[in-house]
């Protein structure tokens, strides 16, 4: 005999003693509707087989699947919901992948390394920006037989508009590997050139943003770090006693205005509110000498710096004036310096404000024609432990439950008969070392600057090795499933756009 589904609903459920329960009919519960609503969505996805127009690669630095768990909470307490049933925008891709983000000589690797995979289709070593495994690093001699082009220069050389947009330094590892070659990720400038590179013609990064060589140049590159850019006399036209860093008294600021009569450089609110998308500016802005504030921090800013999400409007807005379709890369950046510091609530708002920047791609683009790409270039030592009751802040003290033995005043205590909170990190500046672990109280935890407590004492909290996850959506996006190189993540854009294929031909004309 066959039963309908509402007629096996309807079957009322015993426990294991065979004492029976008051029926709830399981059609009823929200848990079950939502999976048969998933379902149906999902039985509802078709492969976008199509070639892609425009591609949109989203980096969030450092976050990895226990920075998303844990922002996605954060992000729906900070509208006064529990949390856990929330999703992040990028959380509702279709189309996930695993990302290993080894690099060639380090089990845990940073962000040069693993950009570099992403942007060019090999991997490389540990420090080193879009060079082949050939490259040595701090070595310049060495760079020279290891070039391989990246997503930005092939969308270039195939006619796409181009464009950066960063919170870090334009320079960082992360932004750079798109536009720059370098066997030492911190040749931001030509003063952190060694003897050996200037002999042996290695250029600084700041310099080969300027001079990128290939198609027109980058149509847009967004962030901080003026100090790069300007000569050493030049005073910071928003920090008072801040200067210029570069010794060779290039302004390569207004190097940039001089490329056209369209070409743009703006460091503040009112400069980047000025920009007229429908006359197609080619924009250089730098809104700090370094890099930009954390979001839970902007609105203090002199300048008035725009958030995450406005730049990627601006972008999009200028970048989609190109009838052939655009590249574009956008990191957020201090996610990963955040957690860098121990600090959990400002590397949450980083990562809330990195998903509004989703959101307003995926709101200003047609997913017909445009792959838009979510992932993280590696990960960190966050955790997330304890039994805390559902709906407890996630940046508090674990709350008691059933499954914990010691309990005061409500909250679950640690062997030590002190209380401890949902998230800490494997290692980094808030270590309690050898010494007697002091008890953290409630409202400490939920100051902003709070460093949540950690291992092992280090200055700085280190990557974590684990892999990342890839969210897609829009044409190919399929492609994305199962665990792949980082690596893959070119081969995919690269597929979506045809780029090399168009490249080749435009080279040939």
């Amino acid at each position: 005999m066959k039963l309908s589904l509402a007629a096996l609903a309807a079957i009322p459920v015993f426990c294991a003693s065979t004492m029976a329960q008051t029926p709830v009919p399981i059609a009823q519960d929200r848990y079950f509707i939502d999976g048969q609503s998933t379902l149906a969505a999902r039985s509802a996805v078709k492969p976008n087989k199509r070639k892609a127009k425009n591609v949109i690669l989203f980096v969030g630095d450092g976050m990895d699947i226990t920075t998303t768990t844990a922002a996605r909470i954060f992000d729906g307490q900070t509208r006064g919901e529990q949390g856990e049933e929330n999703f992040l925008s990028f959380e509702r891709f279709p189309w996930v992948a695993l990302s290993k983000t080894y690099n060639t000589n380090a089990q845990t690797s940073d962000s040069a390394g693993t950009m570099s995979a992403m942007v060019t289709g090999v991997k490389t070593k540990i420090g080193v920006l879009s060079l082949d495994d050939r490259a040595q690093i701090n070595d310049c001699a060495s760079a020279k037989n290891a070039g391989v082009l990246t997503l930005g220069e092939y969308a270039e050389r195939a006619g796409l508009a181009t464009g950066v947009v960063t919170t870090t330094r334009l320079t960082h590892a992360t932004p750079a590997a798109v536009y720059a070659h370098s066997p030492n990720r911190d040749w931001e400038r030509d003063t952190n050139l060694t003897e050996e590179a200037v002999a042996n013609g290695c250029h600084d990064i700041a310099r080969q943003l300027i001079e990128f060589p290939f198609g027109d140049g980058l149509d847009i590159a967004m962030g901080g770090g003026r100090t790069n850019f300007l000569p050493a006399e030049a005073a910071d036209p928003e920090m008072a006693g801040v200067a210029g860093g570069r010794r060779d008294n290039r302004d390569l600021t207004a190097e940039w205005t001089t490329k056209s009569n369209n070409h743009r450089y703006v460091w503040n609110r009112e400069g980047f509110d000025a920009l007229d998308p429908a006359s197609g500016p080619r924009v250089l802005a730098l809104f700090e000498p370094s890099h930009m504030n954390y979001e839970a921090d902007r609105a203090g800013d002199v300048g008035g710096e725009p958030s995450l999400a406005e730049m990627t409007q601006k972008a999009i807005e200028v970048l989609r004036q190109d009838k052939d379709g655009f590249f574009l890369v956008v990191e957020g950046g201090r996610i990963d310096h955040a957690h860098h510091g121990g600090n959990a609530a400002r590397a949450l708002k980083d990562t809330q404000a990195f998903s509004e920047a989703v959101a307003k791609a995926v709101a200003m683009t047609n997913l017909k024609d445009t792959l838009i790409v979510v992932t993280a270039d590696h990960g960190h030592t966050l955790t997330f432990a304890g039994y805390p009751g559902k709906g407890n802040n996630i940046l508090g003290l674990v709350t008691a439950s059933a499954e914990d033995s010691r309990a005061r005043d409500g909250l679950a205590l640690a062997a030590d008969g002190k209380a401890y909170t949902t998230l800490g990190y494997a290692n980094g500046p808030g270590a309690i070392g050898a010494k007697e672990r002091p008890e953290p109280r409630g409202e400490e935890t939920l100051d902003l600057a709070y460093r949540q407590q950690s291992a092992i004492p280090m200055g700085s909290e280190t990557h974590g090795g684990q892999d990342v996850v890839i969210y897609a959506n829009g044409p190919q996006a399929h492609l994305f499933g199962g665990v792949v190189e980082q690596s893959y993540i070119f081969h995919v854009i690269d597929a979506a756009l045809d780029l090399r294929k168009r490249s080749a031909r435009a080279g040939a004309r």
